[in-house]
């Protein structure tokens, strides 16, 4: 997995939040219960033990996978994001043709998607069939429901 992954500054700043919690609050937490359970005797037929050692190695996956995540980002400069077409982290107002609903949405690295907050991931259908296209374009998008026309009424970067 050496891939680059596109990131935020804001995104970024979370992962390594994420991974000093894990670090520096669970990671001992999950030593003192291991420790505990040790004390107990018999760690052959120590089901408290076997729990923690399990939760410390899957604590130490989701630090590993995190420490990876954040070696292969790169940080995109938000103020050099071009508006002529839609790229990544550009605000997008679509409509959709078929039924003249107006929908917004922020296009972000996968990492940080949250279609609550109508931010949708780079590798979505809809960012998709976005990207490379300027106001005023028609795009056909398959999405589960079938394919939908979809009008670019604006582009911008917040």
């Amino acid at each position: 997995m050496s891939d680059v992954i596109y990131i935020t500054e804001e995104g970024l700043q979370k992962l390594k939040e994420e991974l000093d919690q894990l670090r520096l609050v669970e990671r001992p937490s999950i030593s003192r219960l291991i420790a505990d359970a040790r004390d107990k005797g018999d760690l052959t037929e120590n089901a408290e033990y076997s729990a923690a050692k399990e939760a410390q190695g899957m604590l130490e996956m989701k630090i590993s996978r995190i420490e990876d995540i954040i070696n292969r980002s790169r940080v995109i400069d938000e103020s050099k994001i071009d508006t002529s077409t839609v790229r990544i982290l550009n605000r997008v107002k679509i409509k959709n043709k078929t039924n003249n609903s107006v929908m917004e949405y922020q296009i972000v690295p996968e990492s940080e998607a949250n279609f609550k907050l109508g931010k949708i991931a780079i590798s979505s259908p809809i960012a998709m069939g976005l990207i490379g296209k300027k106001v005023g374009d028609t795009v056909q998008i398959k999405v589960p429901s079938g394919i939908i026309p979809f009008e670019i009424l604006s582009i911008s970067t917040q």
